[in-house]
């Protein structure tokens, strides 16, 4: 608890806040992604910048530095990632291959030049090549004031950019070429969202690592699309989700010394998503069970009410348990007074829509009807009074009308 208040000192505090702000800018910025369809884009992303990794520690190490310096390291990744990314862009465009398949050579190829170089590494007698790997799992044990800084700028500079970029992004994601033709460069916003999943995915190596970093991007995005229909709310409510994984994610590994923060990170992340995919109030699970069983409730009162309006016998249980329970017959199974009244009107309703058929053969009033909708939702009384003067008078079941 004390972690979760910034009381386990001042590395955890700092450690907590720098992951809450990368959660929240790999949230909404991944879920331009997601809208976009192009999620596994940054799956390529983070597995091109391993060979930055590797080439700037070399670099660092040969002019004449330790070789672990974040901004530096960064750097590397980020050059390396950009380079991926316009990899992947030249073969999607200059060649027949898709674009899941110039994802899956990049990331591929790019991941094991990184491991090659990372093994090479450990064989130098130069530099400090203890903890290098952790940019594949994230480590935040050994982080230093200005790495934290480092990782709060980056974190506050996407989501700067995701204010600043929203509208164009949003257009672009759901119609690309409504976007070309009221004017917008569909290259340009994709490529800026790139570059923006490109930063978040660089800025986070320290944090989640590159393995994981995708988690981060995609999770909270698929998350809040349990929640919402609307792309702003979507894009905050992921925005949300991946701030609250960060900082829960990383109090929780400063309260238990052992266990590694970006993984713990990542299962507070699909923690959430689990708990939106039962309970969320219209995508959710249980509300999907809830909407069938009231569907079924629906379908066997109806079919019960016209067996008794037909004078038919009802075997079927779950028949029997709902009119029970509507108070429509008794625990002998005979019609009650409600029940008689209530089967009468469901064989008049379908006498109307039999009639409606014929009158609207031409109108869209006949595909409304699934058996189960009242007919006074579709029509208006004046429609039913010339529906029921064409029928007559109601019939009488069991004795009453």
């Amino acid at each position: 608890m004390s972690a979760l208040l910034l009381q386990s000192g001042y590395n955890a505090a700092l450690v907590a806040v720098g992951a809450a702000l990368l959660g929240i800018a790999a949230g909404s910025g991944g879920a331009f992604l997601f809208l976009r369809k192009r999620a596994l884009v940054s799956d390529a992303v983070a597995h091109a910048t391993l060979p930055g990794v590797g080439l700037a520690f070399m670099v660092m190490v040969a002019l004449g530095g330790d070789g672990r310096n974040l901004l530096g390291l960064l750097l590397g990744s980020a050059l390396s990632a950009c380079l991926g990314l316009l990899i992947v862009e030249w073969i999607t465009r200059r060649t027949r291959l898709a674009e899941d398949a110039a994802i899956g050579a990049v990331l591929s190829v790019f991941f094991g030049f990184g491991i090659v170089l990372l093994t090479v590494i450990q064989t130098m007698s130069r530099g400090k090549q203890a903890g290098l790997e952790g940019f594949l799992l994230g480590s935040t044990a050994g982080m230093l004031f200005q790495d934290a800084v480092i990782i709060a700028i980056g974190g506050v500079g996407a989501i700067a950019t995701i204010v600043l970029l929203r509208r164009p992004m949003t257009l672009v994601a759901f119609d690309a070429e409504f976007a070309a033709a009221s004017g917008v460069s569909v290259r340009t916003i994709d490529l800026a969202m790139m570059l923006l999943v490109m930063a978040v995915t660089v800025v986070g190596l320290k944090v989640v690592g590159l393995v994981l970093v995708v988690a981060m991007l995609i999770i909270p995005s698929v998350t809040a699309r349990f929640w919402t229909d609307r792309t702003d709310r979507l894009v905050g409510i992921a925005g949300l989700v991946g701030g609250a994984s960060g900082y829960v994610g990383a109090a929780f590994s400063a309260s238990a010394p052992h266990l590694p923060t970006g993984p713990i990170i990542v299962l507070v992340c699909f923690a959430l998503f689990l708990a939106s995919l039962l309970v969320a109030p219209v995508r959710g699970v249980l509300a999907a069970l809830l909407r069938r069983r009231r569907f079924q409730v629906l379908v066997h009162r109806r079919q019960g009410l016209l067996s008794l309006a037909h004078g038919e016998p009802i075997f079927d249980p779950l028949t029997l348990a709902v009119l029970r329970r509507s108070g429509l017959i008794r625990r002998d199974g005979v019609p009650t007074e409600a029940g008689r009244a209530q089967s009468a009107k469901v064989l008049r309703d379908e006498r109307r829509w039999d009639i409606a058929r014929q009158i609207y053969q031409d109108d869209a009033v006949p595909g409304r009807y699934d058996g189960l909708t009242p007919i006074e939702t579709v029509l208006t009384r004046d429609e039913i009074a010339e529906i029921d003067r064409r029928i007559g008078s109601p019939s009488v079941v069991g004795g009453a009308a």
